[in-house]
């Protein structure tokens, strides 16, 4: 609303200005004879057209064309400044008034953040945000937050970042005094409840799960790791184990050690009073006690050691490209003549120079451009970007490495200085064009102690920048020779050989699974032998009692059984039926109140069916599927005796009445745990970490109703927990041993038109 105000505001003035001029026009004709000041040409023109080659003036004075209209300057922009108080305890506030709607919104930003977390629990800070919100307070529980400000369409919340956490609010005026109140509690009485601990490294687990999905969350995140380094907090990655490691006396302690009023700064923007509301705060904040100040730990950096970095995702058919070296902070002196520049050559979009060489004239990316990035307290990533089919990786790379090299061949021109600075200048209006934006600056600049007019500096910095400037930083701080290649992409479909660029490093972005950083911790229990004669003969004992020599004569199993599956909105009764043919096809229906849902995983392809229509599921999950057949008891029995299945002796467990000893099983790489009964050989209970749409989880299925079918033994009842919650309960209602398969089973359906 308020950008189209400003946009419709210079639309008006425009308009009058056009209308003073016809005026003044019409007025000065009017006093003139007829035929004074209309010359007459010498020689004929044509149609439309007047000796100069400009368009003839109206008979009415009226411009005829719109670069005859004069338009008056515009008046300067001065927008509003917020008020800024500090209080005795350090504590900076910062009051806009703002008075167009009821509303009043507040935040609190404090120093401290993720620089200041060991590598070892990294990831911490995002859930730190989330645990201290929905964690609630002393008083009041999360849950019973959302109640109470739902019934006041308010909003309180809390986040944690790399150099800071913040907690803000957003309330109707009316209601300030409460929810403020309530903010304030937040702010200095946290509970960090552990339930709501447990739910968000789950999620944050689950985002684990699925990080390798998508091509431009690999390529930002490895990016961050070869240009800053994987041990720099700028360039770590989260892992199951640091997320693991994470405990309530961790985020109590931090924030004891940040949340003090000389570490904060306030800003309140709204429909209030100033006055009022600076008293309102001043009770609040001003007999609040100084604590230590943050102290950030140092972090060296250096540039990236140039090559060629590759990713292999199979399952796509584009490729995303980076090249890339360390960039600049925002207090560089060039940053102005750095961001003309960038936008000349890189960051303009469909004008700049890379998106017109390597996606218009070359057709080899469907996107292209770049940036030279510039935080505001440490060096940002000077990177170019390209998306192309596979085929073109090699050229798009070595297409980019040639338009960098010929920078200062093909320099910039006058057009390109004026549509840059222009571009600029014009967006720039945008980032104040409403208060709270203003008053959102003007945090970051006292956060960051950049002066409060940095703002009009930077503009006045752009409007000064030269052609001679813009070839200067291009040659200053542009390196073809220390640039990065980094390439996320399915190599067997690459026109040419990474290895043409030159060596090729092979980065491993698989998950580590959990418990594999800590696995060399001291005091981890070492493992037991495999292979031993014990083993073997226990695990000997359990194919027999499946079956035996049956076992081998299993080509394929159906199985329909009920399920109850636990979830969040209770239990939900289904039917599957699955269909599993060995060694690696496997097709499941689930039958849901919302539909059928089938997941088919053959050797080639994975895919899932909905009521909505049929989608392709990632290659990583068909691997994982794959890897689970492996895991099924009747594969595990048939290759007992292969020397891809190794067996070892685990801790015995008491389960029900059975002191069942644990056999270690590792088929093929996929590892998994019977628990068996010493005297028949009885599998009572399966136990395996299996990856879960929540992150990885610990599965425990406990079988029970054992019955023979063809003389191979099922059982016909089970329970199972995910990381010790109950999760789901079966009950087999058939089951076909070697049944007709029809094929079409594991083909994808056609898409609904």
């Amino acid at each position: 609303m308020k950008r189209f105000s400003l946009i419709a505001a210079l639309f008006v003035l425009s308009t009058f200005a056009f209308a003073q001029g016809s005026a003044a026009k019409q007025d000065e004709t009017a006093k003139k004879p007829a035929n004074q000041g209309v010359a007459k040409p010498a020689t004929p023109t044509a149609p439309g057209s007047t000796e100069s080659g400009k368009a003839p003036a109206s008979k009415t004075g009226a411009a005829a064309s719109w670069k005859q209209v004069k338009i008056p300057p515009l008046p300067g922009f001065k927008p509003q400044e917020p008020k800024r108080i500090q209080l005795a305890n350090g504590m900076v506030i910062f009051l806009q008034e703002d008075h167009e709607l009821p509303l009043i919104d507040g935040s609190i930003t404090i120093r401290g953040g993720a620089l200041e977390v060991p590598k070892t629990k990294t990831g911490m800070m995002g859930i730190f945000g989330n645990v201290w919100r929905l964690g609630g307070t002393e008083k009041m529980t999360g849950d019973q937050m959302d109640d109470y400000l739902e019934s006041r369409a308010a909003r309180v919340s809390a986040s944690g970042s790399m150099e800071s956490t913040s907690l803000s609010w957003s309330c109707l005026k009316d209601d300030f005094s409460d929810v403020f109140t309530l903010a304030i509690d937040l702010l200095q009485h946290p509970a960090f409840r552990e339930e709501k601990l447990s739910l968000a490294k789950t999620q944050t687990k689950s985002a684990i799960a699925r990080r390798n999905d998508d091509t431009d969350s690999i390529v930002g995140r490895e990016m961050d790791k070869i240009a800053y380094g994987p041990d720099s907090p700028y360039g770590r990655t989260a892992e199951y184990d640091t997320i693991d490691a994470i405990t309530r006396d961790d985020l109590v302690g931090f924030h004891k050690a940040h949340v003090y009023p000389n570490n904060m700064i306030v800003g309140v923007s709204g429909d209030f009073d100033s006055a009022q509301m600076e008293a309102a705060l001043r009770k609040a904040f001003e007999s609040w006690p100084k604590g230590p100040a943050d102290s950030p730990p140092k972090v060296d950096f250096h540039d990236p050691k140039p090559g060629v970095y590759f990713a292999e995702k199979a399952d796509v058919n584009q490729s995303e490209i980076r090249l890339f070296h360390l960039g600049i902070q925002k207090d560089n002196p060039d940053l102005f003549a750095i961001d003309v520049m960038d936008e000349i050559f890189f960051s303009g979009g469909f004008s700049s120079r890379m998106m017109n060489d390597i996606r218009t004239k070359r057709g080899l990316a469907y996107s292209a451009g770049g940036a030279m990035t510039s935080p505001y307290n440490h060096p940002g990533i000077f990177y170019l970007v390209a998306g192309t089919k596979s085929q073109s990786t090699v050229d798009a790379i070595q297409a980019i490495e040639q338009l960098v090299r010929n920078m200062d061949k093909d320099p910039a021109t006058e057009a390109d200085l004026r549509r840059a600075k222009d571009s600029i200048l014009n967006a720039f209006i945008f980032r104040v064009d409403s208060k709270d934006k203003i008053l959102s600056e003007r945090m970051t600049y006292e956060y960051y102690g950049f002066p409060a007019d940095w703002l009009e500096r930077y503009r006045a910095g752009v409007e000064k920048v030269t052609l001679q400037d813009v070839a200067r930083v291009a040659k200053q701080y542009i390196h073809p020779d220390k640039l990065a290649t980094l390439v996320v992409g399915n190599s067997s479909e690459f026109g040419k050989p990474l290895s043409t660029l030159g060596q090729v490093t092979t980065l491993d972005i698989s998950i580590p699974p959990p418990g594999s950083l800590n696995k060399n911790a001291g005091g981890t229990k070492p493992a037991s032998p495999a292979n031993t004669a014990e083993a073997k003969a226990l695990l000997s004992k359990a194919v027999d009692a499946l079956g035996g020599a049956k076992l081998q004569g299993v080509k394929s199993v159906k199985t329909v059984r009920a399920e109850n599956r636990v979830t969040p909105m209770g239990e939900i009764p289904i039917t599957v039926n699955a269909t599993v043919v060995f060694p690696d096809r496997l097709s499941q229906t689930m039958q849901t109140p919302q539909g059928d849902i089938t997941i088919v995983s053959t050797p080639s392809a994975a895919f899932m069916s909905t009521p909505m229509g049929a989608q392709d599921m990632p290659a990583s999950v068909r691997q994982q599927m794959g890897q689970e057949l492996k895991r099924n008891m009747i594969w595990v029995a048939q290759h007992a005796a292969d020397p891809s299945v190794s067996v070892s002796l685990g801790q015995a467990q008491k389960i029900g009445d059975v002191n069942a000893q644990a056999l270690d099983i590792d088929s093929s790489g996929s590892k998994v745990t019977w628990f068996v009964d010493p005297s028949n050989g009885r599998i009572v209970r399966i136990q395996m970490q299996q990856d879960t749409p929540q992150g990885p989880a610990e599965v425990v299925t406990d079988l029970s109703d054992w019955k023979p079918v063809d003389g191979v033994m099922f059982a016909y009842s089970s329970k199972s927990t995910q990381n010790g919650q109950p999760s789901s309960s079966a009950t087999v209602k058939e089951i076909q041993i070697n049944p007709t398969v029809d094929p079409k089973i594991f083909e994808k359906p056609a898409q609904k038109q």
